[in-house]
């Protein structure tokens, strides 16, 4: 396929700052993977200085085989091609010494940081599962925004503020001495050495001489900065974006981004890809008609060659359980005409609760479903074992590990011998696992609990040793057997078939860690250390992204949907106080809302249906809500409301009771 006009402009302007504005459906990615080869093959720069980055893993992915399908194995080498947080690793792990980090510092996911708030905050907060949560939030949007807890505390201005802010700093202070990073220091951390230490930011300028970022609008103020600094002076960069389709606000990411970028690099060269190749063109004109109710900065209509297609279906049901029959009702039909696939329908719903129903509703008619955001692999509590013994393995000082393993199985180490454990390690400035081995500990433990501390904390010393200096994949997978771990799941699981399953997991945990450890083709070979970090930041990454391609129907909030297409598509729940969502009308900010009915408009390829109901249950009360603003603003000539549901008033729906009276009135006098 040829380069659009558009196209052939982006991947071609290479002597300064891009700002590329892609719309749904207009071929971005192409956009960046043919500008890589471009730099390689006819500007003569090495792919080993060119860096393109963005925000899952899968998108890293994709690129990733687009790009290795252009360019030989020889050209790509070095090339980068990964996530923000993965780049902002690569920098902390190279950069270590100047952090004064020791190397294999620990990874905390969004769990180990609750958990640990939770233990530091146990006297402010009683684990109110709320407050922590707010915690959470303040800190990450702290970091984000580069403050550390010392500016944190000092900009506080409410009792809350300051009490979080205190807590911030307390739990900064607590992942310093357990050598311990979470997901939001990998762009804060990189970012603050980048703007602080001239060498250190002359030494990444140099190796990243070009820098692609996809999905710009996405970005906060850190990974702002994070691009900033990369690119210096010379702002040799290419960023991709879509400010319709900015729809992260609460995560942090600042849409303006795109503004800021002209005011910081006022020779922007600013190209627009408007051809849609995804979406037949009455979806896309009611997608045009509905954003174009947003404010714009840059303008863009969005146009497709493709047909133009059906009109769009608003289904009006009774209430929820009704319209997840509707729902399946249409989907069965609509497949058995048109002989289609499960996997080529997409249910789309603004909030994880009205999953329930549609999953029902499939079940009972043995259709299959995937929901993505379900459980992630790495969230079994199995896999969260095997990963606490092995971080602990590579890093002794992973209080968080110790804490998860130490009476897993159980091995009579329990909360009061560990709170003597922890006090201990406490007053030393030490590690848990480092106060075992403390002569002082006799004198505070005895007998059995004592023998069992010191036999544990002997296996692992023997076990990381064996891992580190004989053979390690013998090492890892000799741990499992030595611990008893199958009988543990068989001693504690609901059922032999359900222990079955969570050993099954294992096993395909350990054929990921062995093939990390060995190598292959196109990958190095990895130290133990390397393939933990790598796991637990995979974890973080891939909460919500599966591999499995299955012929099924997939459920997913409006939010996951982004970057998909389907060519067959049900946005349920289009009522005002679900889509736009009442916590958003109510704080004033319906833009962000209807950027996601756009971005869920636009997943659709061929046909789309919305569907509404009457009556929803909500917090226990029965409300009938109104048909969502958005359809109103929908072009209502490519609109089928079905049964009039839209602008049937009291009276016409008395007149029609009436009407359909005097009809079963006239049939019963015919028959007479």
């Amino acid at each position: 396929m040829k380069l659009n006009p558009g196209q052939h402009d982006a991947v071609h302007y290479v002597t300064g700052p891009c700002l590329v504005l892609a719309g749904a459906g207009s071929g971005k990615t192409r956009v960046i993977t043919n500008k890589i080869a471009h730099l390689v093959q006819n500007c003569g720069m090495p792919a080993r200085n060119i860096a393109a980055v963005t925000f899952t893993n899968k998108a890293a992915r994709e690129m990733r085989e687009r790009v290795s399908q252009t360019l030989g194995r020889k050209e790509a080498r070095g090339l980068i091609v990964s996530t923000f947080h993965t780049l902002g690793l690569e920098i902390i792990k190279k950069e270590i010494k100047t952090l004064g980090f020791k190397p294999g510092f620990t990874l905390y996911d969004d769990q180990d940081t609750k958990k640990l708030l939770d233990e530091l905050t146990e006297t402010e907060l009683k684990s109110d599962k709320d407050l922590l949560s707010m915690l959470q939030s303040h800190i990450g949007n702290w970091k984000n925004d580069l403050l550390s807890p010392e500016q944190a505390i000092a900009q506080a201005d409410s009792a809350q503020s300051r009490q979080f802010a205190a807590c911030y700093e307390k739990y900064q202070r607590h992942l310093r001495a357990y050598n311990a990073l979470d997901f939001d220091d990998l762009i804060l951390i990189p970012t603050l050495l980048l703007r602080d230490s001239e060498e250190v930011r002359a030494r990444w300028q140099h190796r990243i001489q070009y820098l692609l970022v996809d999905e710009y609008q996405d970005t906060n103020t850190s990974q702002y900065e994070f691009v900033k600094l990369l690119v210096g002076e010379r702002a040799h960069f290419t960023v991709v974006g879509d400010d319709d389709q900015s729809i992260y606000s609460w995560r942090g990411a600042k849409p303006q981004n795109l503004v800021l970028l002209g005011k910081d690099f006022p020779a922007l060269k600013l190209i627009k890809l408007e051809q849609n190749y995804r979406s037949y063109g009455r979806i896309l004109k009611s997608a045009n008609i509905l954003i174009a109710n947003n404010p714009h900065v840059y303008e863009k209509a969005l146009f497709s060659e493709l047909e133009y297609g059906l009109p769009l279906r608003i289904i009006g049901t009774k209430d929820e359980e009704h319209e997840a029959e509707r729902v399946v009702a249409e989907l069965i039909s609509h497949r058995f005409i048109n002989k289609t696939q499960y996997g080529e329908y997409a249910i789309l719903y603004r909030g994880n609760h009205q999953s329930r129903v549609f999953e029902k509703a499939l079940m009972v008619n043995r259709i299959p479903y995937k929901i993505s955001g379900g459980t992630s692999f790495f969230s079994r509590a199995e896999i969260k074992d095997i990963m606490g013994y092995l971080r602990l393995l590579v890093n002794a000082d992973d209080d968080n590990a110790f804490l998860r393993i130490c009476n897993v199985p159980r091995r009579e180490i329990g909360a009061a011998t560990l709170e003597k454990i922890g006090t201990l390690a406490n007053e030393k400035h030490i590690s848990l696992f480092a106060a075992c081995f403390e002569p002082e500990l006799a004198e505070r433990l005895s007998g059995r609990s004592l023998t069992a501390v010191q036999a544990f904390s002997r296996w692992l010393v023997e076990t990381a040793d064996q891992a580190k200096r004989g053979d390690t994949i013998d090492a890892v997978r000799g741990l499992v057997k030595q611990i008893n771990y199958e009988n543990w799941l068989y001693e504690t699981s609901a059922s032999a078939k359900a222990a079955e399953m969570r050993m099954k997991n294992v096993s395909e945990l350990y054929r990921w860690i062995g093939n990390m450890l060995e190598g292959d083709d196109l990958n190095e070979p990895l130290s133990l250390a390397e393939t933990v970090t790598k796991l637990t930041l995979r974890d973080m990454m891939e909460r919500n992204e599966e591999e499995e391609e299955a012929d099924q129907v997939q459920l997913m909030t409006l939010h996951a949907s982004k970057g998909l297409e389907f060519p067959y598509v049900f946005m349920v729940g289009m009522e005002e106080g679900l889509l736009p969502h009442q916590t958003s009308i109510d704080e004033e900010n319906v833009d962000e809302e209807r950027r996601l009915a756009y971005v869920g408009i636009t997943r659709a390829q061929k046909e789309l249906f919305f569907t509404l109901a009457k009556e929803r249950r909500q917090y226990g009360e029965t409300i009938r809500p109104e048909p969502s603003r958005f359809l109103h603003e929908l072009p209502q000539d490519d609109l089928i409301w079905e049964l009039g549901k839209k602008i049937e008033t009291k009276s016409q729906r008395q007149e029609k009771a009436k009407s359909h009276i005097s009809n079963l009135r006239a049939m019963l006098n015919r028959s007479e």
